[in-house]
């Protein structure tokens, strides 16, 4: 089993159905290292125990954060369950998090059914696949 670093990231509104997936694929979130931003991490940890690092709200910095890791090598995925009928005020952080997704080959679930796709996945947590990266 090869152990995946996890970011997990939801807007307002949609922050109670990353936590109902989270509960969902709990076994699974066991075997990754959990990262979120500020408020989404809080609620995620307080919720199932699960140890999550905590980086700052997203408009406050937290999204920018979670890219630094996108753009060093060190996010395996990005479940990001953002609310398309809601803008936000940080949108061009949301924007450029996802482009960051696309530019490093990044796998990144905006809604449940694909994040659901991601985790059960057998070459996600498998030994033998390896994610290519782009070379710049």
């Amino acid at each position: 089993m090869n152990r995946k670093t996890v970011a997990l990231v939801a807007h307002d509104h949609k922050k109670a159905e990353l936590l109902e997936w989270v509960k969902t694929h709990i076994d699974s979130m066991k075997l990754c290292d959990l990262c979120a931003t500020g408020t989404t991490g809080g609620l995620i940890a307080d919720n199932t125990g699960l140890t999550v690092q905590r980086y700052n709200s997203g408009p406050l910095g937290g999204d920018q954060q979670i890219g630094a890791l996108i753009a060093e090598g060190r996010l395996d995925a990005l479940i990001f369950f953002w609310d398309p009928l809601n803008p936000a005020p940080h949108d061009p952080d949301v924007k450029a998090l996802l482009r960051l997704c696309s530019v490093w080959n990044v796998p990144v679930a905006c809604s449940s059914a694909t994040a659901d796709l991601i985790i059960t996945s057998p070459l996600f947590f498998s030994t033998d696949y390896v994610r290519i990266k782009p070379e710049y």
